[in-house]
């Protein structure tokens, strides 16, 4: 189903009503960079049409130069269907015909200008590896986990494609398709994206977004008819003229300016650059926090913001932070760590005497397992978030998968 039209709120979301028809709009000059569409999509093609037609009316007119749609196999069979098959309604036109003639009729150059197909380099279908046999298939949807980190590294591989030639600029789209792929373009912009490329989502008002013959405002053929649901029998028509497409720009940050070092090799998978980010801001918030604990109190000190923590979640900061303290390897972990943290625990009990501290209280008598540091670790994030600020920072310092440890620099933390 395409997008629900909503009132713009901010000053990214462009409307475009009918206009005079704007200066024949001339291919790309040599030297000036070529504007790519890069869009998702689903079940709904009309998105393309739709977001061209608002491109081609912006204040200053865009005209990508081509067009490359990531999709599914069973969007692919949309797109063929309902852009690339002729129309009764339009003459014997396709809908992507129309759309070139009505851009062409309002005084638009499209030489060299719209070049999109059927074919695979134009609609990309998203593949997967099978690991039992080895092949590769065309995914129908994307309905699993697997599915998921399959279209995430193929939209990554889409976008750098465009975003490491110099000589293109990227407008990509997140208005079709499943959330999950919006979701996912919006990620691989934000991590590869530059300041000159665009992340856009299109909106058309109520009831043209749930017309299936609807592709843009100054389509051919007349009225479009809809059952009417309130009363059986009659048909509803509507004028395509009376159509609004606004367009908005979704903003993002370009991190790809505080991860040269990281991007300036071959991203690999999605989800390995995901880490690698990660745990370069992890590197960079640790070096600005100071961490004080104090072990006769149980509390935690962050940037001057103190947290009481219960005594499980006690004992996992103090045995992180000494083994961070005494630059020991982090386990890979939290399975690995369960027996070193039993014997700390031993320690503990027997480091005083006094049965009104915090190490003797009953959650420590029992041998710890996995479940128990998990449940600590997430008690001392949960708290650190709800506290904010410079506290906030820490969280991210804390064990994760595939890492049990607190990745701060020694020489700040302090242990009382």
């Amino acid at each position: 189903m395409k997008p629900k039209m909503s009132k713009p709120k901010t000053k990214t979301a462009r409307q475009y009503k009918e206009q005079p028809a704007p200066a024949a709009t001339h291919a790309t000059l040599p030297g000036q960079p070529e504007t790519v569409l890069l869009a998702v999509t689903g079940m709904s093609p009309a998105v393309l049409t739709e977001t061209v037609w608002a491109l081609a009316n912006e204040p200053e007119p865009v005209i990508p130069s081509r067009i490359i749609v990531v999709t599914t196999a069973m969007g692919r069979t949309e797109i063929i269907k309902w852009l690339f098959e002729p129309l009764p309604r339009f003459s014997g036109q396709t809908p992507w015909e129309a759309l070139r003639t009505a851009l062409a009729a309002s005084g638009h150059n499209l030489t060299g200008k719209l070049r999109f197909g059927a074919t695979p380099d134009d609609i990309r279908v998203i593949t997967a590896a099978d690991a039992a046999t080895g092949r590769t298939r065309e995914l129908d949807d994307l309905r699993t986990p697997a599915d998921n980190e399959a279209a995430s590294d193929f939209l990554l591989e889409q976008v750098r494609g465009v975003v490491e030639n110099p000589d293109t600029r990227l407008v990509a789209s997140i208005a079709g398709g499943r959330k999950t792929m919006g979701a996912l373009l919006y990620a691989c912009m934000t991590l590869v994206g530059r300041e000159t490329d665009r992340l856009t989502h299109v909106l058309v008002n109520d009831p043209f977004d749930t017309l299936r013959e609807f592709f843009f405002p100054k389509q051919p053929g007349g009225h479009i008819s809809k059952p009417d649901t309130q009363n059986s029998g009659r048909m509803l028509e509507y004028h395509p003229a009376n159509a609004r497409v606004d367009l908005a720009d979704v903003p993002f940050v370009p991190l790809r300016n505080l991860f040269v070092r990281e991007l300036g090799r071959k991203a690999g998978t999605f989800s390995r650059l995901i880490e690698t980010c990660k745990a370069d801001v992890r590197r960079r918030a640790a070096e600005s926090i100071r961490l004080t604990i104090d072990s006769a109190r149980a509390e935690l000190d962050v940037n001057g913001t103190t947290i009481k923590l219960s005594p499980p979640e006690m004992l996992v900061l103090l045995f992180l932070a000494r083994r961070a303290k005494q630059r020991e390897q982090p386990y890979s972990s939290y399975k690995d760590a369960i027996d070193d943290l039993n014997s700390f625990r031993d320690e503990q009990l027997e480091a005083t005497k006094d049965f009104n501290d915090w190490r003797h209280g009953p959650s420590l008598r029992s041998v710890w397992d996995e479940r128990d540091l998990t449940k600590a670790v997430a008690g001392i994030r949960e708290k650190l978030r709800w506290q904010g600020g410079d506290a906030a920072l820490l969280a991210p310092c804390l064990p994760e998968k595939g890492r049990c440890s607190l990745d701060i620099v020694p020489p700040m933390i302090f242990i009382k």
